[in-house]
């Protein structure tokens, strides 16, 4: 079945850096596109960044554009989100997510932004 596990968040002062992971298992990780999502308290969940399953093409919603980067490893399975020049307002639990047939989720990591 397919499975989804996040790491890496976790509390970092404003400016910080944080690398989190997606290790994936129950597809086939290199031909399928991977998503993060982020979910911030009361708000809805929305996309951050995707990207295909060679890595070729990556997009960004505006609020990251320049700060994140997304990236993968298809022979460890494992996608990742770089994210530097962090915000308070970039505070929220960070999902990764594939589509086979359905979207599926991993359980989220918290990434919380303050000083």
């Amino acid at each position: 079945q397919v499975q989804l596990v996040e790491s890496g968040g976790g509390l970092v002062q404003p400016g910080g850096s944080l690398r989190l992971s997606c290790a994936a298992s129950g597809f086939t990780f290199s031909s399928s596109a991977m998503r993060w999502y982020r979910q911030a308290p009361g708000k809805e969940r929305e996309l951050v960044a995707g990207i295909t399953s060679t890595g070729g093409r990556t997009n960004y919603a505006g609020s990251v554009k320049g700060r994140f980067t997304i990236s993968r490893d298809n022979a460890k399975n494992v996608v990742y989100l770089q994210m530097n020049s962090l915000k308070p307002e970039d505070t929220a639990v960070y999902y990764c997510s594939v589509f086979r047939v359905v979207d599926y989720w991993g359980q989220g990591t918290q990434v919380t932004v303050s000083s």
